[in-house]
């Protein structure tokens, strides 16, 4: 019998409003607005209006349930980037999109690498702590496999400054796991890379433009898919369970947000 384990996020609205106000800009990747009509209100209205229908012709006076999305960024909680995030060019070609990946590519063997022990906010998870990692699960990462790193993020909700201060990756971190055969890279944190604050003041420090967003560039050469934002990572075993990334059907965008589910054969 197969055991389904939800890895994602709720889309809540009203995590907007615990936001502090230094990240209220990033509220459009954590939740759409959402306005709800019920089937006694606002749904009733819709109908009888489309129906041209008197409100006592409604069973019980009431029409449908309706829910409308706004201010949703295609990168919008739990979501798969399609390499066209990361450049317009990807291993020599045009960077494909959300549209152009089949879903066998988004269900793969996962494995999880719990780098908590080692994870620090705002740094870059080293090479050597995800080594580490990856002997704890007792095998090596497969060509194909979804690598999902635990980085202990699942303490914190939006209302803590510690989630916007998050453990990231590196290029160099990243190109470590690609090197090894992954083809999906996840993370529980808000971000692949680290914090753009963090990333900013080092491009400020040393002029290096390599300190910007290096963890996302770094597919440019090595196609993978990331995804971000993971949720309940706890409750897998570090490997032995397949993993399904199941994005919105968007066109020709370079992210949507999915429903993550891993699949465990008991």
């Amino acid at each position: 019998m197969t055991k389904l384990v939800d890895l994602s996020r709720t889309l809540d609205p009203a995590n907007r409003d615990l936001v502090p106000e230094a990240y209220k800009s990033l509220n459009t990747i954590l939740a759409p607005k959402i306005k709800y009509l019920h089937p006694g209100g606002e749904g009733r209205d819709r109908m009888i209006e489309i129906f041209e229908c008197p409100p006592e012709d409604l069973p019980n006076r009431e029409g449908w349930g309706e829910d409308w999305l706004t201010e949703m960024n295609t990168h919008c909680g739990t979501h798969v980037d399609a390499p066209l995030h990361s450049a317009s060019v990807i291993e020599g070609k045009p960077a494909r999109t959300i549209s152009d990946i089949d879903l066998s590519e988004l269900y793969r063997p996962g494995m999880v690498l719990d780098v908590r022990p080692w994870a620090e906010p705002g740094r870059a998870i080293p090479i050597d702590a995800l080594e580490k990692a990856i002997q704890a699960t007792g095998r090596e990462v497969q060509q194909g496999d979804a690598v999902l790193l635990r980085t202990g993020q699942e303490r914190y909700q939006p209302k803590d400054p510690e989630f916007f201060n998050y453990p990231g990756m590196s290029g160099d971190g990243t190109r470590y796991l690609t090197g090894l055969g992954a083809t999906i890279l996840g993370t529980d944190a808000l971000a692949w890379d680290r914090p753009f604050p963090v990333m900013k003041d080092a491009y400020k420090a040393t002029g290096d433009p390599k300190e910007m967003w290096d963890g996302h560039r770094a597919i440019i050469d090595k196609e993978a898919f990331i995804i971000q934002q993971l949720d309940n990572l706890g409750a897998l075993p570090l490997t032995g369970f397949h993993v399904g990334f199941f994005p919105i059907k968007l066109p020709r965008t370079s992210a949507s947000p999915c429903r993550v589910v891993a699949f465990l054969n008991n």
